[in-house]
């Protein structure tokens, strides 16, 4: 464990040391990439996340699956769960857990596939994750493995390997600004 708190100390001070300008121009280079995957244009259901404190920004992402008349889903944490809700626009969010935004109810999105994107905090090219510590994101998936996963990363976020437990769930594919990891 003190492994993966290092590597989150490490990355964090990355994330902070990046500018604005390099987060969005980065996350432009990955939504490009995600948004011409076969896998995300034949879904019909999008399960995205929120981004939060430099992550990769995914709001573009949201607006394209939205657009295409894809279903739309973001998470909200309910106790030590991650429940997935429709939204049609990001009028129905507010600040939730760790000040992340998320649904404000709605309906839940009961769908057991579509594409999923995952968060993460370091990734290595075998697609091994380090999340932020709750495993919100590993038991979601363990309990609903139907989904195609992708974890949207910054090659900065990269690291030759990383710690992983046989509880992790790798995601099917890493898409950065430079590669998609398969």
């Amino acid at each position: 464990m003190e492994a993966k708190g290092n590597i989150r100390k490490e990355v964090f001070a990355r994330r902070r040391a990046a500018t604005q300008e390099e987060i969005q121009e980065k996350s432009r280079m990955i939504y490009e990439k995600i948004t011409a995957l076969p896998e995300f244009l034949d879904a019909d259901c999008f399960f995205a996340y929120m981004d939060f404190k430099k992550e990769v920004m995914t709001r573009d992402l949201i607006e394209k699956a939205l657009q295409m008349g894809k279903t739309v889903a973001v998470p909200r944490v309910e106790g030590d769960d991650m429940v997935y809700y429709e939204i049609k626009d990001f009028s129905t969010l507010k600040s939730g857990y760790f000040g992340i935004m998320e649904p404000d109810g709605g309906k839940v999105c009961t769908r057991e596939e579509g594409f999923l994107l995952v968060p993460g905090v370091a990734f290595d090219p075998a697609r091994h994750r380090v999340g932020y510590g709750k495993g919100f994101y590993d038991r979601f998936l363990a309990a609903h493995p139907g989904f195609t996963t992708v974890a949207a990363a910054f090659e900065f976020q990269l690291f030759d390997a990383v710690p992983f437990e046989e509880t992790d769930v790798l995601p099917q594919m890493l898409v950065t600004e430079q590669k998609i990891y398969r």
